[in-house]
């Protein structure tokens, strides 16, 4: 089975990530994805031999729409989900603004803001399509998500967050068999 069957296989199997997954789907945003622990814990968890997934602090759903960039509009689809699933912690976060956090230019897409996250493993997205089948977005590759590792993404470039996020996450705790990933090549990234 490869990579992507796998994590398909993996998300299919945990019933708070295929609700999660089929409730945002119901949405119907443009460009929406389950994104950053979502899939990458699942993945760090099974690749430990947990039998139980991590619980998610939140569930980040993304989206891309630059006709209403308004914190409001993201306040209005997260009460939605709520009122759906008021157990799941949901947050909802249009890309189309996300650049502005850290001095980027403006994303054209959910993939190109996900490309510029803080992990490269955290670069992973999932969604349901209207047909039923789970899709994954992974601009930065799946492959590094399988090697125990924590790299910071050459794209995001501000070292001092990747640093606060290993050491406030507790990733190293949580899940041993990881490792630090000081430098990446570009190049393996196409970047």
């Amino acid at each position: 089975m490869n990579r992507e069957q796998q994590i398909i296989t993996w998300l299919r199997e945990e019933p708070l990530h295929l609700q999660a997954l089929m409730q945002a789907s119901e949405l119907r945003l443009n460009d929406a994805w389950l994104a950053a622990g979502f899939v990458r814990n699942l993945v760090w968890d099974r690749l430990h031999g947990y039998k139980n997934a991590t619980p998610l602090n939140d569930i980040d759903v993304v989206y891309f729409n630059p006709e209403d960039c308004s914190v409001a509009a993201d306040e209005r689809y997260e009460q939605l989900l709520r009122e759906k699933s008021p157990d799941l912690p949901w947050s909802v976060k249009n890309q189309a603004r996300m650049h502005e956090r850290h001095g980027h230019t403006p994303y054209v897409s959910s993939a190109e803001a996900i490309s510029h996250w803080v992990e490269v493993e955290t670069a992973v997205a999932a969604r349901m399509s209207a047909a039923g089948q789970i899709e994954l977005n992974a601009p930065l590759g799946l492959e590094p998500l399988f090697t125990f590792t924590i790299t910071p993404n050459p794209r995001h470039a501000i070292a001092s967050v990747f640093a606060q996020r290993v050491s406030g996450k507790g990733w190293l705790e949580r899940w041993p068999k990881l490792q630090i990933q000081a430098l990446i090549e570009r190049k393996s990234l196409n970047l």
